[in-house]
């Protein structure tokens, strides 16, 4: 299993009502499960949100990256508004 996690903060002039709107496309793809979107609480960092999913396999982790939906949304939708952000991804182990 592998947890995909990305933590980031929009951009001042980002349209953030399509940006949700697309995010909830994506939670739509079949190989992502467990989509979470979460918002921080914490003041220790400048990210504001996060989006979390976990993928069975890396085939399905692969599947997900290349979904026309992904492709789209990364283009049209992340790069145009999001101004900071980092990706974390794990294999989930159970230890």
């Amino acid at each position: 299993m592998i947890q995909h996690t990305v933590a980031f903060r929009l951009g001042r002039d980002a349209d953030a009502d399509e940006f949700w709107r697309r995010v909830r496309e994506l939670s739509r793809i079949e190989s992502a499960r467990q989509f979470e979107v979460l918002r921080q609480v914490g003041s220790k960092t400048e990210f504001t949100h996060a989006l979390s999913m976990h993928f069975a396999s890396q085939v399905d982790y692969d599947a997900y990256n290349e979904h026309p939906d992904h492709v789209a949304f990364v283009a049209d939708a992340w790069l145009p508004n999001v101004a900071e952000f980092i990706e974390l991804d794990y294999v989930v182990d159970g230890s």
